[in-house]
C-alpha cells in the first residue's frame, strides 16, 4: 500500500506536536499517542509513521542531537525554543534513519512546519541546520542531487 504525501505530512504534523508536548509536560509517549488518537481524526494520517516518529525520536535522542548540534551556528541546543528543538529532532531522525524519504522532502517538510508553528524566521534557521546535516548524513544522495543540478 502506498501512503499519500498528505497522510505522511499529517503524521509529521501530529508527531511534532506530540514531541513538543513530551518536551514541555514530560508526559508519557503512550499517553500522548492515546490523546492524539482520541482527539484527532486519524483516518487521513499515516498512523504507523506518526507512531514511529513519536516513539523513536525520544528513543534515539542522543544520536539525533549529536547529528545536528554541530550545525547550530554557534547556538546551544538549550537556547533554542521548544518548537525548533522538536522540529530539528524530528527532521534529523528522518535524515538519519528514514533513508526511504528523500532528503529534500525531509528539509521541505521541516521548513513548512517551522513556518506554521515556529517563530518568525525559525524556518530559515531550520533550513540551514538541516541542509548542513543532510550534507553529512546523506552525503551520497546530496552529492548526486547537486551534481545533476549543474
Amino acid at each position: 500500500m502506498t501512503v499519500s504525501a498528505s497522510a505522511r505530512r499529517q503524521a509529521r504534523h501530529y508527531a511534532m506536536q506530540g514531541l513538543y508536548q513530551w518536551q514541555m509536560a514530560s508526559s508519557s509517549l503512550n499517553a500522548i499517542e492515546a490523546e492524539f488518537r482520541t482527539d484527532n481524526d486519524m483516518a487521513k494520517v499515516d498512523v504507523p509513521y506518526f507512531q514511529e516518529l513519536l516513539h523513536q525520536v525520544p528513543a534515539k535522542l542522543d544520536a539525533i542531537e549529536a547529528a545536528f548540534e554541530p550545525y547550530l551556528q554557534g547556538r546551544n541546543l538549550q537556547e533554542l525554543d521548544p518548537i525548533t528543538q522538536a522540529l530539528l529532532r524530528l527532521s534529523t531522525y528522518e535524515l538519519k534513519y528514514r533513508l526511504d524519504v528523500p532528503y529534500k522532502v525531509v528539509i521541505n517538510e521541516g521548513v513548512a512546519l517551522a513556518k506554521k508553528f515556529g517563530a518568525t524566521d525559525a524556518h530559515k534557521f531550520i533550513n540551514g541546520v538541516l541542509d548542513q546535516a543532510a550534507t553529512h548524513l546523506r552525503a551520497i544522495e546530496v552529492k548526486a542531487e547537486r551534481g545533476q543540478a549543474r
